[in-house]
């Protein structure tokens, strides 16, 4: 039997973090560097970038930063080809770009809704497109984890195109988990509580708050912290027979009726 150490071990593993440069998938990022991979940080911002390789430098990690536009399926292409060039392989693919709006139903513009579902929906789709190609053709048993949302599990308000989006993030991932199975590849979808970050700082109203603590049992937001732990687990060889998952870190907001 493996040790504990080998269970949620990364060392000689590749992973792609999109969305590595914000605050969640971050410190993911970070988290997965800690346990001996090489991560790869996705995104656009050169400084959010920088300040998340310090970080994983100063710690003893290994990382490098790759911008790339996520919606672009010929950019994804070249992120990968990047990634092969410098890394020679990769085995861990993480979608997580993110953007939120509360804009009520009937005000929300076509371009309002063409944005939160490219980046959402459409370049998680093409990600794993392109990695699951990949990860298909070199037979490659690798962990693909998708950030979904508790708004993708159940309808939650005035974040419409949202849902709808990470529903689809949901959807897809339990679809790919049944195609890639007896491959090895992996699909698991990672399910965060309320935790602030900057896709929903502007729904996060003071009244809406008090309603979220009201239905969180812990009654606080969670820290980004302690999404790594499960996201580790499902990107490590202790989630060997773990696929089509949705691992919930939510406080037990879910769990919470009346």
């Amino acid at each position: 039997m493996s040790s504990i150490f080998e269970l949620f071990s990364l060392q000689g593993k590749t992973a792609v973090v999109i969305g590595g440069t914000g605050e969640l998938c971050g410190a993911i990022a970070e988290g997965y560097a800690s346990a001996g991979a090489e991560v790869v940080l996705v995104g656009r911002d050169q400084t959010k970038a920088e300040k998340r390789l310090d970080a994983i430098h100063a710690a003893g990690g290994r990382a490098y930063f790759l911008p790339t536009d996520a919606s672009r399926k010929a950019d994804l292409q070249i992120l990968l080809d990047q990634v092969l060039e410098r890394s020679g392989g990769c085995h861990i693919l993480v979608n997580g770009a993110g953007v939120n709006s509360p804009t009520p139903f009937l005000d929300i513009p076509e371009e309002e809704y063409d944005r939160i579902m490219n980046i959402n929906t459409k370049a998680v789709f093409l990600a794993c497109q392109v990695f699951g190609k990949y990860f298909v053709d070199h037979k490659i048993a690798a962990s693909i984890v998708n950030l979904g949302s508790m708004s993708g599990l159940i309808p939650l308000s005035r974040v419409f195109t949202y849902s709808m989006s990470k529903g689809a993030v949901h959807n897809l991932s339990k679809n790919l988990a049944r195609e890639w199975a007896p491959l090895g590849i992996r699909v698991n979808t990672l399910v965060p509580g309320f935790f602030p970050a900057e896709q929903n700082k502007k729904v996060l109203t003071p009244d809406r708050v008090a309603k979220i603590m009201g239905h969180t049992p812990m009654n606080r937001f969670g820290e980004a912290k302690e999404l790594v732990a499960a996201a580790l687990l499902l990107a490590g060889a202790g989630s060997s027979f773990i696929t089509g998952h949705e691992m919930v870190v939510d406080g037990g907001y879910s769990s919470m009726t009346i």
